[in-house]
């Protein structure tokens, strides 16, 4: 139970399904979060997904155990499905890589309830693809929010992208809905250093954890020329909680479905009169003041744990 002063109608509330490639770099852990805390989604389960090879050779399974060691640090843990997703990317557009992942999306979309399901990808879209391929028929019963892609109209190199063309490919041209939220839009999501130590910092275990791997990250990352900057990030992944919080109508373009090159570049199709939700815009202030005040109502006390 949420200790807020208001409750969310059932009419209201969505089922949330969560893929996250949590062990790539540390801002998936504030959207994983900010998601378990937000009393309007019901989340179905969270599966930890891939993010190459740069790395890590094992990183769908370092993934998959960040988020159970959050789930251990809100207190927790064994209350939230969690599935380990495809190991690595799809071998061509045909062929799925079957994963629990991809059989909880197939189970949730065939489950009869009237809330609405949606799929937030913050990393590749292999699994979204591989569900579609396993079973086609979950087209038209889930909506699928992606962080990922260069920006349009032309594309370009972009992380979440480039470690699954194929399977972006797939689900753009599946008839799946998808909201796209590409790297122009959620690199707006910009923090401080000092922001966060003030903001989130303080706030239970969980509050400490998410900055502290922050810190450690960027530390480690210190000899690599560029990005990090030092004392700011991006919270990237967290606008695919907020556009569920509020769908900001009236900030995105409904664009014809693209088919991308090797380039990671947008190509158009010659036949298709299919659309897609691009968000151009995003509002940061409102996905971060949520964010900081549902941590701080959750855990008002350095010892505190989360009381679902």
């Amino acid at each position: 139970m949420f200790p807020y002063a208001y409750e969310v109608p059932v009419s209201k509330q969505v089922r949330v399904i969560m893929n996250t490639d949590a062990k790539n770099e540390a801002d998936d852990q504030f959207a994983i979060v900010h998601g378990l805390l937000t009393s309007k989604f019901s989340i179905e389960g969270l599966i930890g997904a891939h993010f190459g090879t740069q790395r890590t050779n094992n990183s769908m399974e370092e993934s998959y155990q960040e988020i159970l060691h959050i789930l251990d640090i809100m207190g927790i843990a064994g209350r939230i499905p969690v599935f380990r997703g495809a190991p690595n990317r799809l071998p061509d557009s045909n062929t799925p890589v079957p994963s629990q992942g991809a059989e909880a999306i197939i189970a949730q979309a065939h489950r009869e309830d009237p809330r609405p399901l949606f799929a937030l990808f913050l990393g590749p879209l292999t699994d979204m693809a591989s569900a579609y391929l396993m079973d086609p028929s979950i087209a038209g019963k889930v909506t699928c929010i992606w962080v990922g892609g260069g920006p349009w109209p032309h594309g370009g190199n972009e992380f979440n992208l480039a470690n699954d063309i194929h399977a972006a490919n797939v689900v753009l041209q599946s008839g799946i809905p998808v909201w796209q939220i590409p790297q122009n839009v959620y690199t707006m999501m910009r923090v401080s250093m000092a922001e966060l130590q003030l903001k989130v910092r303080p706030y239970g275990k969980i509050g400490s954890y998410l900055f502290q791997q922050m810190v450690d990250f960027n530390m480690a990352m210190s000899n690599r020329p560029g990005w990090p900057t030092g004392e700011s990030w991006t919270l990237g992944d967290s606008p695919a909680v907020g556009l569920l919080l509020d769908p900001y109508l009236f900030s995105y373009d409904l664009m014809p479905i693209p088919s991308i090159d090797a380039t990671m570049h947008y190509l158009p199709l010659q036949k298709t009169d299919k659309t897609l939700r691009v968000y151009r815009t995003i509002d940061p202030r409102y996905i971060l003041e949520d964010f900081f005040s549902k941590l701080a109502l959750c855990f008002p006390q350095a010892n505190s744990v989360y009381p679902l």
